[in-house]
């Protein structure tokens, strides 16, 4: 991304769109090019509310859309849209999570099954992308949303005509590539491929091209390419020490045995009809608090796995209760990573953007918790 940016990929194609008048011509078509590119850009949560902003911004300056209504559509498609379409690092994390489950001898099962079993009751992801769908065609403003003003961006500069290939041709090339790094690395079965392996070569194989075609069409000299790299690669670091942490928690709670200690408490205290929903809040809790939906997967689903197994309940919706606690409490919570990034990249107050998509959020919350107690009957 910050390659892209430094390109001027991102410019060219805000050029492109704000020439075309019957490609946005309204404030709703603003926010729904936002959105649809929240949906199309699904490899990293943090591309995909970065990409949507630095689009969509222009736009809300032009159409004097409050930037609190843009972070709202980047927030609430980059983690919602990352957890639901698995080949990314969603998908990984999940992955190694759930087969070391499987290591245990818990489980007897395919671990990319049991993997898109449980995707599909991630009910908060997909009530968020509606809620938000909705929100954007019919303008529905609620709760702290009525009383938004537009205020000029304090960055707003006209955006100079780039090409749009620079940013359109790397992204393209990598939804490509995972997929036929799946079929290679799951020697010509994609539903086999390793998804972690897949991204890290994509990745690599992305890195690469972009070198050349921005050496090969000026843009870049090779040590420009090289400083913004190390630039981007350094913004993630932190992120990256979140992970480790995290699956450390992670192992520490499974050698503890703490899953199975709560699942004997759950087993004569709690009904298995309310399992998912005790999943799904004490996931949003922790997400909430720590702002990180990773570092929760990593938690709660040592803990939710041998529970469900104790209680003989359903193990995929179990961790579809935790995949969408997770994208919950870090949608709500000020401190995650996705929070500030869709704050920055709309040019609008974390603490206002919080404020304004919190009713959205419980919205949504409130329909994914209906139907976890639903379907546990």
């Amino acid at each position: 991304m910050a390659l892209i940016e430094k390109s001027g990929g991102v410019g060219g194609f805000i050029h492109f769109a704000l020439h075309q008048k019957a490609f946005v011509s309204s404030p709703r078509s603003a926010l729904m090019l936002s959105y649809i590119l929240g949906l199309v850009i699904f490899i990293e949560t943090s591309i995909t509310a970065l990409i949507s902003g630095a689009v969509g911004k222009p736009f809300c300056d032009k159409y004097k859309i409050p930037h609190a209504k843009l972070a709202f559509v980047c927030d609430s498609t980059s983690a919602p849209i990352g957890s639901l379409v698995i080949i990314n690092g969603y998908g990984a994390l999940l992955l190694g999570l759930i087969t070391t489950q499987i290591s245990t001898g818990s489980l007897e099962v395919n671990a990319l099954e049991l993997l898109i079993d449980s995707v599909l009751y991630n009910f908060y992801a997909m009530s968020a992308l509606l809620v938000t769908f909705l929100y954007i065609w019919f303008a529905i403003d609620i709760g702290p949303m009525k009383n938004l003003k537009y205020t000029k961006s304090e960055s707003f500069v006209e955006v100079e005509k780039g090409s749009m290939y620079l940013m359109l041709l790397p992204i393209s090339l990598m939804l490509v590539l995972v997929f036929v790094f799946l079929y290679i690395t799951g020697n010509g079965d994609i539903l086999k491929g390793s998804g972690s392996t897949s991204i890290f070569y994509t990745m690599a194989s992305v890195l690469v091209f972009m070198f050349f075609y921005y050496l090969l069409t000026k843009t870049m000299t090779t040590k420009e390419y090289i400083k913004t790299s190390l630039k981007g690669a350094k913004k993630l670091f932190s992120v990256s020490l979140i992970l480790v942490f995290a699956f450390a928690i992670g192992k520490v709670t499974g050698d503890l045995k703490t899953g199975q200690y709560l699942a004997s408490l759950a087993t004569d205290n709690l009904n298995v009809i309310f399992l998912g929903g005790m999943i799904f809040l004490l996931s949003s809790l922790i997400s909430f608090s720590t702002g990180t939906s990773w570092g929760t997967f990593s938690i709660m689903i040592p803990i939710a796995v041998p529970m469900a197994l104790g209680m003989d309940a359903n193990v995929a919706l179990v961790i579809g209760a935790v995949i969408s606690g997770g994208i919950f409490g870090d949608h709500c919570s000020p401190i995650s990573d996705t929070t500030i990034i869709s704050s920055m990249a709309a040019d609008c107050e974390i603490i206002e953007h919080v404020r304004t998509q919190l009713p959205y959020a419980l919205i949504s919350g409130l329909i994914a918790l209906t139907l976890f107690i639903i379907l546990s009957v």
